[in-house]
């Protein structure tokens, strides 16, 4: 019988070497030829599920039952032959796990096996399927070498943390150098025009440089040389400041500073995205948001320090020239983008190199030369695109959602939610003769949940933190303008002490889901959504955008206070939250533990 199995089946022996020897027959074998016929059937439904061919047909009941596992020998000891465990008994792949066995109804009766190269196609559909899946590489499970990943991170996050700590010391350097007593310069009573000057500087250098990168400058320089310059830039502005003669001067070096910041915002969330790991990507873009806003802290503890000091804001604001030097030089030992370099026609060798020194010890396996061949596959030699590429069919989705949460970041009320903390704080208790208590308090909290966007970023996602953090600050918002009349009519014991609690609280759950949401998710996203060919221009239209929007809310939001009041301005700030929320809803898709490529395949289809 196992003879004329083996002839009517025409194998003898399985692709790779693998014995098909794999048909166990009873001893006595009944002699009616019913019992025969029911006999074949089995057998031969046992040999189909078990031999890793696509010569064989399996019957309906065992296709539901059997998984075909294509290198079966991998799993059989040495000596014996697949289809058969060492003590002789037939080995059952089965989805109940091992020593279920699946039989064939006498009902079902023998299937002739195919003797041609025709296979059935629901057989082919499971042995690819088992094929694809019988070694899944899980992104959740890919180690990460964090000495190499920390240094890659690291120093471009530097450039983050030199942007806040210009936000933090603007003000304390501003009092200091208007003050007769502290200033020790003669040009210190500044009219409104030259403090409007020095407080803008910074960011109109900063606007300079997001358009300069987005239209051609950052793709030509890369993202490691682009830091390298922000960091030469961020030296000469802080020393520039320190050393300043004059008001000229003063706002000259507040303009390279900026330039600083419009440079290295442009350019550090494409190095880290491009570089990192798709495992801890948006925990690492997250921990840069964390960087801005512990600059801003450095900041108010430097106002501390040189409080009431002559002079003090000299080296306040020379102070960042050491740190930008350390950003200068800790580029200088990291390599370019890997993604970069195959853009811009490196081989393969360069960019495995590349690749290799930002991942470090884990750079081996399979999911890396996989990555490897992704970045040649879709970045090697593929042209760079400019401004009027990003209006193409293909870049318009990730160019909406990349504008858009950088323009919601701005317009759904972090300005005026920060502007009015301090008088929300006094009406609920707090003492202003504390100084800087409120903003001290404030940016505590705010780093606090930087922590919790961290950790949840790729474990829960980018959406599900998004539609949270903006739902709460719908709300926050909301509150803020139902309180906001009593707490500006009212004066001292006048004001509702339920009303004041409330709003303090909704200062507290605005600030908190801001930091958890658009904080790091938007910076997130405008680092990795974009296609490989227009990267450049569009993180760069991102971030004009960003610092655009900055500038006119800050310049058009006294106008808008006055024509609407304190309360409608808070509920024209949740309005634009139910539109972000709408927006996101509608338009963005979850990227977590997706590499670049993937995302690439996924906005572009």
């Amino acid at each position: 019988l196992v003879a004329t199995l083996r002839r009517a089946t025409g194998v003898h022996r399985a692709p790779g070497g693998m014995s098909n020897t794999c048909l166990s027959v009873a001893s006595g074998v009944g002699t009616s030829c019913r019992v025969h016929r029911r006999k074949i059937a089995r057998d031969t439904s046992w040999t189909r599920a078990c031999l890793p061919t696509r010569n064989f047909s399996a019957s309906p009941k065992i296709r539901g039952q059997t998984r075909l596992i294509k290198n079966a020998h991998a799993r059989v000891p040495s000596g014996a032959s697949p289809g058969f465990s060492p003590g002789g008994d037939m080995m059952r792949f089965s989805k109940h796990g091992p020593g279920f066995s699946p039989r064939m109804s006498v009902d079902d009766g023998p299937r002739a096996a195919s003797l041609d190269n025709e296979a059935d196609p629901e057989e082919v559909s499971l042995l690819e399927m088992t094929s694809e899946k019988r070694v899944p590489v899980s992104k959740e499970k890919i180690a990460v070498d964090w000495r190499a990943t920390g240094l890659a991170f690291v120093f471009p996050a530097i450039g983050g943390l030199l942007f806040g700590w210009d936000i933090g010391v603007t003000s304390g350097a501003l009092a200091n150098l208007s003050s007769a007593a502290t200033s020790g310069t003669e040009w210190y009573d500044l009219d409104a025009i030259q403090t409007g000057a020095v407080v803008s500087a910074s960011l109109a250098g900063a606007l300079t440089a997001s358009a300069l990168a987005a239209v051609s400058l950052g793709d030509k320089l890369g993202s490691k040389r682009e830091l390298q310059l922000a960091a030469l830039l961020y030296f000469i502005g802080s020393c520039a400041q320190g050393a300043a003669p004059s008001l000229e001067l003063l706002v000259a070096g507040r303009f390279a500073y900026g330039l600083g910041i419009g440079f290295a915002m442009h350019a550090a969330p494409m190095y880290v995205s491009e570089t990192a790991p798709s495992r801890v990507r948006g925990l690492l873009i997250s921990v840069k948001e964390g960087f801005i806003v512990g600059g801003i802290l450095l900041g108010y503890l430097g106002c501390f320090v040189i409080n009431g000091e002559e002079g003090g804001w000299r080296p306040l604001l020379a102070a960042s020239a050491p740190v930008a030097a350390a950003l200068a030089l800790g580029m200088s030992g990291l390599p370019d983008s890997p993604r970069w370099l195959a853009q811009k026609g490196a081989g393969e060798g360069e960019v495995r190199f590349a690749l290799q020194k930002v991942r470090g010890k884990v750079a081996v396996g399979e999911q890396f030369e996989s990555e490897i061949s992704l970045i040649m596959t879709q970045s090697a030699g593929v042209k760079t695109g400019g401004i009027g590429d990003l209006f193409q069919k293909r870049n318009l989705k990730p160019l909406y959602v990349g504008l858009s949460v950088v323009l919601f970041q701005q317009i759904t009320g972090q300005p005026s939610v920060l502007y009015y903390a301090e008088q929300v704080f006094e009406a609920a208790g707090y003492d202003s003769s504390q100084g800087a208590g409120v903003s001290v308090i404030l940016g505590l909290f705010k780093l606090v949940m930087t922590g919790v966007a961290v950790k949840y970023v790729d474990t829960l996602g980018r959406r599900p933190l998004l539609l949270g953090g903006v739902s709460v600050m719908t709300l926050a918002t909301f509150v803020l303008g139902a309180c906001s009349s009593s707490l500006a009519s009212g004066s001292g014991a006048s004001i509702d002490q339920n009303t004041a609690t409330a709003s303090v609280v909704a200062v507290f759950m605005y600030v908190g889901a801001y930091q958890v949401s658009f904080g790091p998710i938007a910076w997130l996203l405008v680092g990795e959504i974009f296609p490989q060919r227009v990267r450049s221009a569009a993180v760069g239209a991102a971030t004009l955008t960003n610092f655009g929007s900055n500038f006119l809310v800050s310049l058009y939001l006294p106008t808008i206070i006055e024509d609407f009041g304190r309360a409608g301005t808070y509920y024209l700030f949740s309005a634009m939250c139910v539109v972000a929320l709408v927006s996101i809803y509608l338009t963005v898709v979850e990227t977590k533990g997706k590499t670049l490529e993937e995302i690439e395949e996924q906005m572009t289809r």
